[in-house]
């Protein structure tokens, strides 16, 4: 029997293109987590739902698409990572179409749901089809730049769909997904012929897909949920939270048993992806706190548009877009170890600078503070991701890739969630102790009060001009106390990552 021939390496443009095309196919995933965000208020208008109904836009998205990321080194193995990637880049598209042109709410949500479903694969796949069309010595390189689509996409998504929403329809959020997904989808199997991976028929571990779907379902609904219904004075929040427990100890326990599992949770037995996949969690956990905690003071309490808060948090990407392959090409030069810890003390240094904020701020002040990030999420991403697979088998490489994936994933849904709930929370503390010094015995309190009256003021504007400056001062302490918690998580991750062991090249060094 003939053997199949080895396609030959990819060089020159195709190279170029074959990275270009998988990227592409990554940050149009990231991209529709947060780009539906800014429409909401619009897309619950024009279908005449409660704005908490609303929210189920990217509750239906985020649940579907954490169930079926773990699934991806069994689908890959199954079908073959090119042609998975490749027929969930045309599917999400397809779903894309589906959602902009929903005619009914209950449309749009089915068509959420099968965007999440058939496209979570394409962000793991995308990273582990670069790992593999790339040479050993310049894999690093290639995640450097693959690992600005996690950076650049959650930034730049507020203000792509606060524009599109704004001055278009909110419709286009989605269609602009089209386009793309179609070049990604012809390029990709163009440029990608005959490196499909070996197929691997396995039974299906119904039992383990059961409680993974039950398990991760409801734990990313009560994380999208859980501070709109008060979390655990919730019944329904409460259930949530005893299915997902229950559900997720028995998936472990039946996993670690089962010779065909549907998600591979042997490989955290392996001590660097252990490490890895575990800070890129907690890590991701305290960016997205980062990213979405800043924008929402912004927006709530300073008056700015989603697209204004949108570019003041662009320039985080701005440093990401250098630094990303800089760090990924010296990788090995500088060592993997050494390029987190510049990442993370970059992050908790601007994350700092960030948390050390007044009311008056200015939009110029905002951005600078925020330039340093940049190369702190470049900084954490690229050393992580080629620490977590530099062990992995090749073979492994997809099942790794879901994982990791899943956990930034998670790390995000948790970050966002619980930040939202400790801002507001945080901010009627502050604001509970402010109000405390409100009184005629305050000597500032008093001259302010008389110079307001002087002014024409009666007594009832007088204090609701105060309560108004008492709450902005709040929610600043309680936007700098996270802010400032999110670099400290980052700068507490340095002496973890220093358990990894090397050689960790740019990933897939396993035999």
């Amino acid at each position: 029997m003939a053997h199949k021939e080895t396609p030959p390496q990819l060089v020159g443009l195709k190279l170029v293109l074959a990275t270009l095309a998988l990227g592409l196919g990554s940050f149009m995933n990231v991209l529709d987590i947060s780009i539906a965000n800014v429409s909401l208020p619009s897309i619950a208008g024009d279908f005449a739902v409660s704005p908490a109904q609303g929210t189920w836009v990217i509750t239906s998205y985020a649940v579907s698409e954490a169930i079926m990321l773990p699934l991806t080194g069994w689908l890959a193995g199954r079908f073959g990572d090119v042609r998975q990637f490749t027929v969930a880049t045309l599917l999400f598209t397809l779903a894309s179409l589906f959602c902009g042109a929903s005619q009914s709410f209950e449309m749009l949500l089915f068509s959420r749901v099968l965007q999440g479903v058939v496209g979570a694969s394409m962000i793991p796949l995308s990273q582990s089809l670069i790992i593999k069309i790339f040479p050993a010595n310049k894999r690093g390189a290639a995640l450097g730049i693959w690992s600005l689509t996690l950076i650049i996409a959650p930034v730049l998504g507020p203000v792509v769909g606060g524009w599109l929403t704004d001055n278009y329809v909110w419709r286009l959020v989605f269609f602009i997904n089209i386009p793309f997904g179609l070049l990604c989808a012809f390029a990709v199997t163009k440029l990608m012929k005959g490196r499909e991976s070996p197929k691997v028929i396995t039974p299906i571990d119904k039992v383990g897909l059961a409680l993974l779907t039950v398990g991760i379902g409801s734990l990313q609904i009560l994380l999208d949920k859980g501070n709109e219904l008060n979390w655990f004075g919730s019944t329904t929040i409460c259930i949530l939270a005893i299915i997902s427990v229950i559900t997720l100890i028995s998936l472990v326990i039946w996993e670690l048993g089962e010779e065909y599992p549907i998600v591979n949770l042997r490989l955290f037995g392996n001590r660097n992806f252990l490490i890895a996949a575990s800070c890129l969690g907690i890590g991701s956990f305290a960016f997205y706190i980062f990213v979405i905690i800043g924008p929402l003071w912004m927006q709530t309490q300073l008056g700015y548009t989603p697209t204004l808060a949108g570019e003041v948090m662009a320039v985080v990407g701005c440093l990401s877009i250098f630094f990303g392959p800089f760090f990924g090409i010296n990788l090995d030069r500088f060592g993997a170890r050494q390029v987190a810890t510049i990442g993370f003390t970059a992050f908790g240094f601007s994350a700092w600078m960030s948390g050390s904020i007044t009311s008056d701020v200015s939009f110029g002040h905002l951005q600078l503070v925020r330039l340093l990030a940049g190369i702190g999420v470049a900084g954490f991403f690229v050393p992580m991701t080629a620490i977590s697979l530099s062990q992995i088998k090749p073979q492994l490489i997809s099942a790794a890739t879901g994982l990791t994936n899943f956990l930034r994933n998670m790390g995000g849904s948790v970050g966002t969630a619980i930040g939202v709930t400790v801002w507001q929370n945080q901010a009627s503390t502050y604001h509970a102790n402010l109000v405390e010094y409100i009184n005629p015995a305050n000597v500032g309190y008093e001259q302010a009060t008389n110079l307001l009256s002087s002014q024409g003021m009666t007594g009832l504007q007088i204090s609701q001009y105060i309560d108004i400056l008492i709450n902005a001062q709040a929610y600043v302490l309680s936007t700098n106390h996270l802010l400032m918690l999110s670099g400290l998580i980052m700068v507490s991750l340095i002496p973890i990552i220093w358990f990894a062991k090397p050689p960790f090249g740019g990933g897939g060094g396993g035999h």
